[in-house]
C-alpha cells in the first residue's frame, strides 16, 4: 500500500485493491482516514456486491431517506443524472446527513458512468480550515449550536423538489431538522472540527435568521479559500471513501447532455460533541 497527499486535502491511496484488503490493509485504512479524512482510490474492481462488503467491513450501513436505491441492492444509492437533465444531486457545498440526530460517519462514491468531460468532485477540508480561523472567530463560535434542516432541500416546494430531479426522489415525509455543536471534537482523531455547512446549515440555535446568515457566510467564505479545497478528477475505477463529520463536497455540473451514475453507500456515524 502507498499513500500519498492529493492537492490541499485528502491522500490517495494505491497499491491495493478493497475488494481484496486484508485484515492489515483495513486497519491501515482506518488509520488513514481518521488522519486525512478523505481517501481517494483508482483502477479499483468494485462491484456492487464488493461495494457493500467492503462498507460492511469498515462500518454500519445507513440508508439514505431521500435518494432511490438500485433495484438489487436497496443499500446503494444511485446518484444519477440522465443526459436530459439539467439539475444534478449534490452541486453545492454541503455534507451528507448533517440533518440527522447522528450524522453519517463517512461515504464511499464509486464511479458507474460517467461523461466524456467534466463531473469532478470537489472536497474542502474543516479541520484545516478551523485551525486556520483567527483567535477572534474561534471565541466567537466557540459553544455555540447549529441547526441543521433537509426541508428547503426535500420538503414540499424544496429545491430539489421543484427541479427535473423531483422523479429521483422519496421520502418528503421524513424531512426534518437536527441541532449539532458549531465545533466538534472529531470522534477519531480528536481534531477540532468547523461544522456547519451550506446545504443544510440553516442558523445558529437561539440567534435570529439574519444575524445567523451574516456569520454563517462569513465562515463560508473561510472554508472556500483554495488552499483548504482539491478537486478529484473522476476516472473508470476511481473510488472515493469521505468522512461527513470533517468535510464538504460539491459536484460540478459542467457535462450538461452527458450521463453520469455513481453508486453512493453511507455509513452509520454516532453523535457529535461540542470540542
Amino acid at each position: 500500500m502507498q499513500v500519498s497527499s492529493f492537492e490541499n486535502c485528502g491522500a490517495v491511496v494505491s497499491g491495493m485493491q478493497l475488494a481484496k484488503m486484508t485484515d492489515s490493509e483495513l486497519d491501515s485504512l482506518r488509520t488513514l482516514f481518521a488522519e486525512h479524512g478523505l481517501l481517494f482510490f483508482r483502477d479499483q474492481k468494485l462491484p456492487p456486491e464488493e461495494h457493500l462488503r467492503f462498507a460492511r467491513r469498515f462500518g454500519d450501513i445507513v440508508v439514505n431517506k431521500f435518494f432511490k436505491t438500485t433495484a438489487e441492492y436497496p443499500e446503494i444509492a444511485e446518484v444519477r443524472k440522465e443526459k436530459n437533465q439539467q439539475t444534478n444531486i449534490g452541486g453545492g457545498w454541503h455534507t451528507d446527513h448533517s440533518y440527522d440526530e447522528e450524522p453519517a460517519l463517512g461515504s464511499i462514491l464509486v464511479a458507474r458512468v460517467l461523461p466524456n468531460t467534466g463531473g469532478n468532485t470537489r472536497f474542502a477540508d474543516l479541520a484545516a480550515a478551523y485551525d486556520a480561523l483567527s483567535d477572534p472567530l474561534k471565541e466567537r463560535i466557540e459553544g455555540l449550536n447549529a441547526v441543521h434542516s433537509n426541508k428547503h432541500l426535500y420538503g414540499e416546494n424544496g429545491l430539489y423538489r421543484i427541479t427535473d430531479l423531483a422523479e429521483q426522489l422519496g421520502g418528503m415525509d421524513r424531512v426534518g431538522d437536527a441541532t449539532h455543536p458549531v465545533v466538534i471534537r472529531h470522534p477519531q482523531s480528536g481534531r477540532k472540527v468547523l461544522y456547519v455547512n451550506p446545504g443544510h446549515t440553516i442558523q445558529f440555535q437561539g440567534w435570529d435568521f439574519a444575524e445567523s446568515r451574516e456569520l454563517l457566510d462569513e465562515l463560508y467564505a473561510h472554508v472556500t479559500q483554495p488552499q483548504f479545497i482539491c478537486s478529484f478528477d473522476w476516472q473508470p475505477g476511481s473510488v472515493t471513501f469521505w468522512d461527513n463529520r470533517r468535510t464538504w463536497h460539491m459536484a460540478d455540473n459542467d457535462y450538461q447532455g452527458q450521463k453520469r451514475l455513481m453508486h453512493r453507500i453511507t455509513l452509520a456515524g454516532t453523535a457529535l460533541n461540542a470540542a
